[in-house]
């Protein structure tokens, strides 16, 4: 049997594979499937398997003339990617992690089938990329450059306004430039439609590059325009709040109208009917023994990972003790472990302070721990995770150290300073503490991390105010000496 009919001999061993490469990732699948459902710039994720097997099944006439030939030489890349899968696993990119384990699938594919199917298939094989909810880090460059597009095209208008960071302040109201109004959900679902739709209609590399380009463009200036267009008709209708009701909604029913323009465009130049596939004589097929690539390219992928489980299962057996006391504070009641932390091995304080109004928590983690781990208990003590907080740092000359990162929540309204200690020394944001953890993690470190929070329940300003003196104190900080000691 050879082109369409071999490929069928591959089908047993790539299925067994795949499966076995889904129990050795299914901590990034998990994470990946809660992504899609929790966040809207993701939904969309759950197309992609579908969409892949369209752009499959539109390409299964060019199997006929293609041979199956197994392969090893795919195998060494394996080494690459699981150095990629390990510096990302110690630096808590769970991203990084995930877009390796699509690649180790798409060295799985190579392996069995060759390198001439897998060229015939590569649009379906790489389009599986698009399952990793991948683009976080473009957020705040997209609420920059959206923030910035309003205040310009105020300007333009006539229309008064005052810019601090992401708020936009007019005579009739205050816009802030969330990160749902980032534009992310529009950026991501159009790279993903924009590539499927180009591999459709246009047969054409460089009109298929082309095509993208604009896509990815074209919802950036779009929801610039969706942003304006809201402040703009506040100040029409004389109140902030009235434009922004139902803005959500606006955006989707923008979005929709931007890409069937780009649906439009794209069809004008179109090469869906230039060419048909060529069927021409079956090409003499290579011995089919994909079974010994398949097994080597499973055990590559899983050597890192059992490097890393070895690692961590290192660290969750050290456990860190905490001060069970701290000058002019009390232990707090609701002192409850999180499972995932107290699981690593980590230990979490709270404390009641000045005369109740300010609740500190401290949480310590073995010195070889997860980086993920401690941002991801960072961002949940002081509310950064939570979808309207607001960032800025907070400058304590009186206070070692000087400067803390500080988080407000509007509801209820509070704000929180944090800080974070890797080595015994102060980390300044969130790459930082990553990178240092992860030298720690490999290297050892004398010192537990530490995370201190700091939160007080109030209007921003009051809230603040308390904070601000409370580290001039130096009280927060004796928790970190004792510990050090």
């Amino acid at each position: 049997m050879t082109g369409l009919g071999s490929i069928h001999r591959a089908w047993p061993v790539l299925a067994v594979g795949v499966i076995v490469l889904g129990l050795l990732f299914n901590v990034e699948i998990g994470s990946a499937v809660n992504v899609w459902l929790d966040s809207t710039a993701y939904n969309h994720c759950f197309l992609i398997l579908p969409m892949a097997a369209f752009l499959a099944w539109q390409r299964r006439a060019r199997l006929w003339h293609v041979p199956l030939r197994p392969t090893l030489l795919a195998l060494p890349a394996s080494l690459l990617l699981g150095v990629v899968w390990f510096l990302a696993d110690r630096l808590g990119i769970m991203e990084g992690r995930q877009l390796a384990a699509v690649g180790f699938l798409q060295i799985l594919f190579v392996s069995v089938i060759g390198f001439g199917l897998y060229r015939a298939m590569a649009a379906p094989l790489l389009y599986l990329f698009f399952l990793v909810p991948f683009g976080g880090f473009l957020v705040p460059m997209l609420q920059s450059f959206t923030t910035h597009f309003v205040v310009h095209g105020l300007d333009l208008f006539g229309i008064p306004n005052y810019n601090q960071g992401n708020i936009i302040e007019i005579p009739e109201g205050v816009f802030r430039i969330a990160e749902a109004c980032a534009g992310l959900r529009f950026l991501i679902a159009a790279a993903a439609f924009s590539v499927f739709y180009a591999c459709i209609i246009y047969r054409d590399v460089g009109r298929r590059v082309l095509f993208i380009v604009v896509a990815l463009f074209v919802p950036v200036i779009a929801n610039g325009f969706r942003a304006l267009g809201i402040v703009w008709l506040g100040h029409v209708l004389g109140s902030a709040e009235a434009a922004a009701t139902d803005h959500v909604l606006y955006g989707y029913l923008f979005f929709s109208i931007v890409l069937f323009l780009l649906i439009l465009l794209g069809l004008l130049f179109r090469q869906d009917q230039m060419r048909r596939e060529v069927q021409t004589k079956p090409a003499p097929a290579g011995p089919a023994r994909g079974l010994v690539p398949a097994a080597v390219a499973i055990v590559l992928a899983a050597l890192f990972p059992l490097l890393s489980g070895a690692i961590d299962r290192a660290a969750a057996a050290t456990r860190v003790a905490l001060p069970q006391s701290i000058p002019g504070c009390s232990p707090a009641l609701n002192d409850s472990q999180p499972p995932e932390l107290a699981a690593a091995g980590g230990t979490l304080r709270r404390f009641d302070c000045a005369n109740d109004t300010l609740q500190l928590s401290l949480a310590a983690f073995p010195p070889r721990s997860d980086p993920r781990l401690i941002v991801d208990t960072e961002r949940a003590l002081s509310g950064r995770d939570t979808r309207e907080a607001e960032t800025r740092t907070l400058r304590v000359a009186q206070a070692a150290p000087q400067n803390w990162q500080l988080v407000f929540i509007q509801q209820p309204p509070s704000a929180t300073a944090s800080a974070i200690w890797i080595g015994g020394r102060l980390v300044q944001n969130d790459l930082h503490t990553r990178v240092k953890q992860a030298l720690a993690s490999l290297f050892g470190a004398h010192d537990p991390p530490l995370v201190v929070t700091l939160r007080a329940s109030g209007p921003p300003a009051q809230a603040e105010a308390r904070l601000a003196g409370f580290l001039a104190s130096g009280s927060a900080i004796s928790a970190k000496v004792a510990l050090a000691r």
